[in-house]
């Protein structure tokens, strides 16, 4: 990117109208231009705070809280705007799929001759699935999906399929928070409360791209660990509750034993 830019050039380099730039510049959002003779010259900043400030209005910030958030927040915007990305970027890397209603009756083996409305309402209440009208819905998660399918396969009926999603997805978001809590607390507020160095910006950043793997690996041992105890404990008493019900079966069948006659025998 060339180190000077007029206006008409900031515009093409940033998909932001002139008219926009202007009306930034005028709101106090956007820094002035160097003036170079007649003409006003933008640089990489300039890039930066208006790529930062259309990111921020997709997230639904309006301007004149934009511009609360630049005024209280020192740093760099390109520090800002990696911080941003990396903090915003979707932890899952699953490619949406989208099928119809006969595709979605089909594949999870539903009754298409007597549909349950409060079955369909519950897996959109879930995020299972998205509602895109006239009979067509979005997958955000495939691998969900498929595993749906698989207990449907086992003969599992969908409203109990249903009920393990929803615990996964409480217990989930437990984890989640804590995480959360633990970047919150330990990074994010020393380095707020430190005055946030524009020197310290690349660290926070590189904490959250190195906590993304850690939280991934960290729960998928954790739940190896305690599925490997959950099962024995269960599949021990299941074992257990078999070997007491034979055992008093078993009790209850025997013949009873002859009485043994006692006194003195006839003389």
């Amino acid at each position: 990117m060339p180190e000077k830019l007029t206006i008409d050039a900031l515009a093409q380099r940033t998909g932001m109208t002139v008219r926009n730039i202007r009306a930034h510049q005028s709101r106090g959002l956007l820094q002035p231009p160097e003036i170079e003779g007649r003409t006003g010259y933008y640089g990489a900043d300039h890039v930066a705070r208006i790529e930062l400030i259309s990111e921020m209005q997709a997230d639904g910030f309006n301007l004149a809280a934009i511009k609360r958030l630049l005024e209280d927040r020192p740093g760099s915007d390109r520090e800002m705007l990696g911080f941003k990305r990396a903090l915003m970027a979707p932890w899952e890397d699953e490619e949406h799929e989208f099928i119809t209603a006969e595709e979605l009756a089909a594949r999870l083996q539903l009754d298409q001759g007597v549909p349950n409305p409060k079955l369909l309402a519950r897996a959109l209440d879930l995020g299972f699935l998205v509602d895109l009208g006239e009979g067509r819905y979005e997958v955000p998660s495939p691998t969900l999906f498929r595993a749906a399918e698989e207990l449907r396969a086992l003969g599992i009926d969908t409203a109990t399929a249903l009920d393990v999603l929803d615990e996964i997805a409480r217990s989930s978001r437990s984890v989640a928070h804590a995480f959360v809590s633990l970047f919150v607390e330990e990074v994010w507020r020393p380095f707020a409360d430190a005055g946030q160095s524009e020197s310290e910006w690349p660290d926070v950043r590189d904490a959250i791209e190195r906590l993304r793997p850690l939280a991934t690996d960290a729960v998928m041992a954790v739940f190896r660990r305690t599925m490997t105890d959950a099962v024995e404990q269960r599949f021990g008493e299941e074992l257990e509750r078999r070997a007491s019900s034979r055992a008093s079966h078993a009790h209850a069948r025997a013949p009873r034993g002859r009485r043994v006659r006692s006194g003195r025998s006839r003389g």
